[in-house]
């Protein structure tokens, strides 16, 4: 979960009151964090903010923190008003990006009086943002400027690896390919374009270089310090709803700053858009929902108050509340993200606990202990867990893995996927029925990281099963991929042997043909007459699939056919 550091005096001046350490412990829990730690330094009061909700990036600086204080202390009702005027900048797009890093959106703040403290909490939104939201920048890069040293319009262009600018930080100009050899920001993050044939560039008219996404900005253009009025601030990535919503959070953190925001138009080769879109986001609720699940007699008019405190515009009609809210925020997707609000509002504190009147005794699943018990028999053998999402795509599962969709290769994958009826994006489209695929998404991206890498996770495929009520079954499965340059079947069998002998299992393996793996190289694995999974040597065309280089062996196997009391 984000830490950071945050000023006393600072977040009280964005509020506009004077608290007591002793309250800010509490006051913090409005704004879904914790006080981690108090120090002083230099006669200044500093806390450091433990934030526990990793879908709220708005939450993670002093000015986020201050405004939902302040709303839910009674000093803001409603919507946060945020005026967005339109400027006359353009920033072009160019196509060949389209396979690099396609999507920028932009926005000007000015009228900026920025301090060391204001100054200090704008880079570290910036920085936690790429850095969880964002996916260590490979989903979303944020870069602000210094406005006044740019001169529009604005080109974010793909460039070629000879041309040349100084990085922020650095006297001398480098070519874009040095700078991923000799900059600190280029080693930690240049596997993300290194591969690709072109770097993407964002210049002005002037050809001055603002920035090289997603990793430094230019020395020019790119400090922005106590002297910079208006700024220019730049997000790119590959989902545009992702980088429009970290965009929006930047500038209203700004415009808490006094901060006066205006739109940018960004020219795509195909479409054109205005960039922020702070128009507020609409929810529906049963109040009656509210009311039960919170085990709290409130009338509609107290949820009405509660949730405009929370930052909602509420209209109540006919039971339920219609309700607004703020484009800085990406995390309402079902009726209970909107009593979580309710209740931070009401304060958890506030509430009365009772005993619950049950004449059982709560164990830990005894299945779940198993599992448990499998992953510390595999960080035994030197293997390191991974863990993995559930929600994958088609894709992964069969095309990447040189496999036909509707074949049933023994259960490794089934035949078919668990599709999501109108999934948010093409990437998460389903759920999957296998976790090699996963294993090997991983080694992909972590490609720059030393070698061996040997992982391994237990985790969950979801199959179809039209027997059941939910037409599906949720299968424990155990995955081990290896990848090093002498990597061989032999030993991914010797892992395999290790855990049969552990769990008290014989075992047989059957040579079969599959697809994902090398010919002669591949085994079903058998026990009791079963087959349970399937090991072998990764194929190389598989491997060029996930832009591996280097040779991977591994095995999966159905963890529910291993499960015995007592086990290990």
């Amino acid at each position: 979960m984000p830490k950071f550091d945050v000023s006393k005096s600072d977040l009280e001046r964005l509020i506009g009151k004077s608290f007591t350490v002793e309250e800010w412990e509490d006051l913090f829990l409005y704004a879904k964090c914790e006080l981690d730690d108090v120090w002083e330094e230099n006669g200044e009061i500093y806390f450091k903010a433990d934030s526990k909700d990793t879908n709220r990036p708005d939450l993670w600086s002093a000015e986020g923190i201050a405004r939902q204080i302040k709303w839910a202390l009674g000093m803001g009702r409603g919507l946060p008003k945020y005026e967005v005027e339109k400027s006359d900048v353009v920033v072009y797009v160019d196509e060949k990006l389209k396979d690099i890093r396609p999507y920028g959106v932009y926005a000007i703040v000015e009228g900026l009086h920025l301090d060391e403290e204001a100054l200090k909490q704008m880079i570290n939104l910036q920085e936690k943002v790429a850095l969880t939201f964002g996916r260590r920048r490979r989903e979303v890069a944020i870069g602000i400027f210094d406005f006044d040293k740019v001169k529009p319009p604005i080109y974010y262009r793909a460039a070629e690896k000879t041309e040349k600018f100084v990085p922020l930080g650095f006297t001398e100009e480098l070519t874009l390919e040095e700078i991923l050899e000799k900059h600190e920001k280029g080693k930690e993050y240049g596997h993300l374009i290194k591969d690709k044939p072109y770097y993407p560039l964002l210049v002005d008219s002037e050809g001055k270089v603002l920035s090289m996404p997603p990793i430094i900005n230019s020395e020019i253009t790119g400090r922005v310090t106590t002297e910079t009025r208006n700024v220019f601030v730049d997000v790119t990535g590959w989902d545009l709803r992702k980088i429009m919503l970290a965009l929006n959070v930047v500038v209203t953190a700004l415009a808490e700053r006094g901060g006066k925001i205006k739109s940018v138009k960004v020219v795509y080769p195909d479409f054109e858009i205005e960039t922020p879109d702070l128009t507020p986001k609409p929810f529906e609720v049963e109040l009656n929902y509210i009311r039960k699940l919170a085990g709290l007699e409130l009338s509609d008019e107290e949820i009405k108050d509660l949730l405009e405190r929370m930052m909602y515009e509420v209209e109540l009609e006919g039971g339920k509340a219609k309700l607004l809210y703020p484009a800085f925020r990406d995390d309402i997707m079902h009726a209970r993200d909107v009593l979580e609000d309710v209740l931070i509002a009401y304060g958890y504190n506030e509430i009365e606990p009772e005993e619950p009147k049950i004449a059982v005794q709560g164990r830990g699943d005894k299945f779940v202990e198993f599992e448990d018990a499998v992953r510390e028999l595999m960080v035994g053998f030197g293997l390191q867990e991974v863990m993995t999402f559930n929600l994958t795509n088609k894709e992964a599962q069969y095309d990447k893995m040189n496999l036909k969709y509707g074949n049933d290769y023994f259960n490794h994958p089934p035949a078919e996927l668990v599709e999501i009826a109108n999934p948010i994006s093409p990437k998460w489209s389903a759920l999957r029925n296998w976790l090699l695929p996963s294993l090997l998404d991983f080694l992909s991206q972590n490609t720059h990281e030393e070698y061996p890498q040997r992982i391994f996770e237990v985790g969950k495929a979801t199959l179809i099963d039209e027997s059941r009520e939910t037409k599906t079954v949720s299968e424990s499965k155990l995955a081990v991929a290896l990848a090093h340059p002498r990597v061989t079947f032999t030993e991914a069998k010797e892992i395999l042997d290790s855990v049969m002998r552990h769990l008290g299992f014989e075992y047989e393996l059957e040579e079969v043909e599959h697809p994902s793996f090398i010919p002669g190289r591949a085994g079903k694995i058998v026990v009791g007459g079963k087959a349970i999974g399937v090991i072998g040597e990764i194929h190389p065309a598989v491997l060029e699939n996930w832009g591996l280089e280097m040779p991977v062996a591994g095995f999966e196997l159905f963890l529910r056919p291993l499960y015995t009391e007592p086990y290990l």
